[in-house]
């Protein structure tokens, strides 16, 4: 599992950890981590010996990383140079390492000749509120002369925030990020995310100094593979999860059998669906339990999934009402988010989770839509402490938090081609099954993100995907995660 933790954070470890450690032995083990990874990259397409490398430098350790890094390269035959974003702030030590291993301080970003390799030492963790003028003029001036060249960035790209993952106004686009001790959540985050490029973890022995929990963390196959409900010999449908499906309308009737597809692809022991689109439901899956309504009359079922394509009428209305009074799990999405009453969903006894896309959760909360991409982590906690749910947040990184204090889990096998009309649908009626099944919310949220990412990548292979294609991927990303 990968974890990640705030700025505030990391550094009480580091102060912890430095009292324990020589003087200067951290930023050391930072460096040369960051010269290793530097020279992995360089030998990629050429040699370290004779390779030309330029680093950008700011003030404070971050720069001396920077500068204590390209000490190493020079060692090893580079020719390395910086350019110092304030050149009576750079680090001291580090600068002067630097010169004595023969690496040289550039007059400015003009007359530099070709370069293999650029390293962002500018701001790192500690930037906040964007990159400070001459720091944009030194950067646009670099990007527009060697804008093909690679860039690795020291711990965090510049000019994105470690703890939001947000992005005010220009930023290095890093085609790796090397950071130290641990991930922080601008690793993990979009818009930050995007910025980071590869991501190679550097051990500097922060890991016994770091607390629980962390502030995020994003599974990996392992984690999911323990989590995955696997029947038993002696299961029943029952026993694997009965999940009610109410979605779909005489409008959207697709909704209803890609949301029912997405909960028996995804190991429901049955589906009952309620709504208009019986029909080309049990056309598609008959082995769907269909019932005219009300839900509640439906029978048995250990989770409700509402919302997909379900309208805005007096039924719907009525429908959703009907569910929330329900004292199992239930799953709200798409239409059905914009007819909750935010007491009705705080107030119930049941787990709820939601599932909006930027728009809805901007509507939920009552802002733009741009405001909640900028900033997917401060929207999907404040929705989940609105409305006491847990809220998948779906976009570029999905996002799952509760309302009380656990990590937000970020998914990492989220993909382009997942932007596709409803593929949210089947994720609702995946993660219901998953509820259904006795995964509890956070868990099911989290599952069900994770195999909706995979099953794109199996439905897609590199091709157009649709919903359906979506779908029928699914046990394909199931036996991955079980093989490993």
């Amino acid at each position: 599992m990968r974890r990640a933790y705030s700025v505030e954070t990391v550094r009480a470890a580091e102060a912890a950890l430095k009292k324990r450690v020589p003087e200067g032995a951290l930023m050391q083990r930072a460096a040369a981590g960051l010269a290793a990874a530097c020279g992995d990259l360089l030998r990629r397409t050429g040699r370290v010996y004779g390779s030309r490398v330029l680093l950008l430098v700011g003030s404070g350790d971050n720069g001396g990383d920077a500068l204590y890094a390209g000490a190493r390269l020079a060692r090893r035959g580079a020719g390395v140079r910086a350019l110092l974003v304030s050149p009576d702030r750079a680090h001291a030590g580090g600068l002067a390492a630097f010169l004595a291993a023969g690496g040289r301080v550039a007059d400015g970003p003009d007359g530099l000749g070709g370069l293999d390799l650029v390293v962002d030492g500018i701001t790192g963790i500690g930037g906040i509120g964007g990159l400070r003028e001459d720091a944009v003029a030194l950067l646009r001036a670099v990007t527009r002369k060697h804008g093909r060249t690679p860039v690795i960035a020291v711990d965090l790209p510049s000019g994105v925030e470690a703890d939001s993952g947000e992005v005010h106004g220009e930023a290095v686009r890093a085609d790796a990020t090397v950071t130290f001790g641990t991930y922080k959540p601008g690793h993990l985050i979009d818009p930050a995310a995007e910025h980071a490029g590869a991501l190679r973890l550097v051990d500097i022995g922060l890991g016994p100094e770091l607390p629980e929990p962390p502030d995020l963390e994003a599974l990996q196959y392992a984690d999911v593979a323990a989590l995955l409900p696997v029947p038993g010999a002696e299961s029943d449908k029952y026993s694997r999860g009965v999940v009610g499906v109410v979605a779909g309308s005489e409008r959207y009737p697709g909704a209803a059998v890609l949301a029912v597809s997405g909960a028996l692809h995804g190991g429901a022991g049955a589906v009952r669906y309620v709504g208009p689109g019986a029909d080309a439901v049990i056309a598609r899956f008959p082995e769907t339990l269909v019932h005219a309504g009300p839900p509640s009359k439906a029978g048995r079922v250990q989770a409700w999934v509402i919302g997909p394509g379900l309208g805005d009428g007096r039924w719907a209305e009525e429908a959703v009402a009907d569910v929330l009074g329900a004292d199992v799990p239930v799953l709200v999405d798409a239409d059905g988010l914009r007819l909750l009453e935010t007491e009705t969903v705080r107030t119930r006894t049941a787990a709820t989770v939601l599932t909006p896309h930027a728009g809805e959760a901007a509507a939920l909360l009552g802002v733009a839509r741009e405001e909640v991409e900028a900033g997917r982590l401060a929207a999907v906690r404040e929705l989940a402490a609105r409305y006491r749910a847990t809220v998948l947040l779906k976009g570029s990184t999905t996002l799952v938090a509760e309302a009380r204090d656990t990590p937000v889990r970020v998914n990492p096998t989220g993909t382009g081609w997942l932007a596709t009309a409803g593929s949210g649908d089947v994720l609702s009626g995946l993660t219901g099954s998953l509820l259904a099944a006795g995964l509890a919310p956070r868990d099911a949220a989290s599952v069900g993100a994770y195999l909706h990412g995979l099953a794109a990548r199996h439905g897609s292979d590199g091709a157009p995907v649709s919903a359906q294609d979506v779908a029928n991927g699914i046990p394909a990303a199931w036996r991955d995660v079980r093989a490993g």
